[in-house]
């Protein structure tokens, strides 16, 4: 019954971006063979996701909760401090959203080694997260960290080499997918619910993914630092098929079962150690924690051949024909249409949405946040899109956004600023460094542009513009909520006054 559940919620998420392409196909951008790939994709990602959710929801989350309390609750700092890093290092090389992010650079630039890009990513990741479980300990403010560290950012960004920013950017973007944001959301769960009372718990549930992804962006930044890169180049192109559909996708499979088997090895090894030495499970835990993982496997196995084999190179395929057309507004209305539906299509986000749901009481309702998170995704490929197309440099974007997302911090309650900055990271999953950054990458190609300096960077403003509106959203439910209890104050205080007069 799950699994048909978790069907469901997939095949909604996924079918109204094959809609549109499918229109578009029909329309202004045929796409020939590449619409066989694609829908047979779009299969295999519905399958995928509910298969991967699936396992997140009965493996991965329960250990992440588990061994946050257990952590915690052992009173030993350096362990604590320890096992944070050592969480972050191998959940981040385990994460397939980085390693298709680098080699996607690296195919545009050569001189970025995607070995080189993955291992700074993590040790971003590891740093960042030791922090997050820091601040959460010594009840050190969540804002004024967020403040510090994107001033630092921006410090490094004006005077790293111009190459590295929508990479660097994009990093902090792409590390937050389907394997890192389960985990590290339920270790924090975990780590406030000893850590704190209620309301406190409540509110330290929220910002270790926001503050894991300003690592990776420091770190490719600080090899920005020291190291040039090219300032050119041009896409990467896809693998032309041979032989039919179905050996085209059964062809991939090998590869990126190994892909995916080498990525979550550490995590595996990772579980085991909390089995030996930090977590008491019974014996029907461990073979839930079992079945989590090897549903984990299948589902991304299955996710990630239909991403490659089908979205990729239809992504960069439509990107490239729309480009092409006289009337360039089109390619940014699709940018718009493809941003609020694709968001809902990252696996992280239908976690995110359920544990802020569950977190909350009820009071913060999915469906509100899926709005909110559509609208922001929506403006950010849209932007994206007016970048490639007029070739704007991305600070044009970075530092407006960026500046009011941490001015609305002051108005913002505590909660909803760290469930904007997490929801940052979780917008801009493997959907966002497929499928968007293929269509941009099309699209830079087409219009002759730069796309190391074009196309890169769409995954940090989809990571940026949740911050913008789920703030916006806290602020108006605080409102809210602050209206409703003078209601019931005032009605209190009327019922109070008729009965002395009785």
């Amino acid at each position: 019954m799950d699994l048909l559940e978790k069907l469901k919620e997939s095949a909604i998420s996924v079918i109204p971006v094959m809609a549109v392409v499918l229109l578009l196909h029909f329309s202004m951008a045929p796409l020939g063979d590449r619409l066989g790939e694609f829908l047979l994709g779009g299969v295999l990602l519905i399958i995928g996701l509910s298969i991967f959710l699936l396992g997140a929801d009965i493996g991965v989350i329960p250990v992440g909760q588990q061994a946050g309390s257990a952590l915690t609750s052992r009173r030993n700092l350096p362990l604590l401090l320890g096992a944070g890093f050592a969480i972050g290092f191998f959940i981040t090389v385990a994460e397939p959203d980085v390693h298709v992010l680098a080699q996607q650079v690296a195919g545009v630039d050569p001189s970025l080694s995607p070995l080189l890009l993955v291992g700074l990513i993590a040790i971003g990741v590891g740093l960042f997260v030791t922090i997050a479980l820091a601040r959460v300990v010594f009840q050190i403010s969540l804002r004024l960290l967020f403040l510090l560290f994107y001033l630092l950012v921006f410090a490094c960004a004006a005077f790293a080499s111009p190459a590295f920013l929508g990479v660097a950017f994009d990093a902090g973007g792409a590390t937050t997918g389907p394997m890192t944001v389960p985990f590290i959301m339920a270790l924090g769960v975990g780590v406030a619910a000893v850590r704190g009372g209620k309301d406190q718990g409540r509110d330290d549930s929220f910002g270790l993914v926001g503050l894991a992804s300003v690592g990776p962006i420091l770190a490719v930044l600080f090899l920005g630092l020291i190291q040039t890169g090219q300032e050119g180049g041009s896409a990467a192109q896809v693998d032309v098929r041979s032989g039919g559909l179905l050996e085209h996708f059964v062809g991939m499979v090998p590869a990126v079962a190994e892909e995916v088997g080498m990525a979550l090895g550490p995590l595996v090894g990772l579980f085991i150690v909390f089995k030996l030495f930090l977590l008491r499970m019974t014996r029907q835990g461990t073979i839930r924690m079992v079945m989590g993982l090897l549903y984990t496997f299948v589902g991304l196995v299955l996710f990630f051949v239909g991403a490659k084999g089908g979205f990729i190179p239809a992504g960069r395929e439509l990107g490239g024909l729309l480009a092409l057309h006289d009337m360039q507004y089109a390619i940014v209305a699709v940018g718009l249409v493809l941003g609020a539906l694709v968001v809902c299509a990252e696996p992280a986000v239908w976690v995110l949405t359920a544990q802020v749901e569950e977190v909350s009481g009820g009071h913060i309702r999915r469906s509100v946040m899926l709005a909110s998170l559509c609208i922001g995704v929506a403006a950010a490929v849209g932007m994206a899109v007016i970048r490639v197309v007029g070739g704007l440099s991305i600070w044009y974007f970075l530092i407006p956004d960026y500046a009011l997302a941490l001015a609305l911090m002051l108005p913002c309650p505590r909660m909803f600023t760290a469930i904007a900055f997490d929801s940052g990271g979780v917008a801009s999953g493997p959907m966002a460094s497929t499928f968007i950054l293929a269509f941009t990458l099309g699209a830079s190609h087409s219009l002759g542009g730069d796309p190391i300096a074009d196309a890169f960077g769409v995954i940090a403003m989809i990571a940026m513009t949740p911050l913008i509106t789920i703030q916006i959203l806290g602020i108006l439910y605080d409102r809210r909520e602050r209206a409703a209890a003078r209601q019931r104050q005032e009605a209190l205080e009327r019922h109070s006054a008729g009965g002395q007069k009785a």
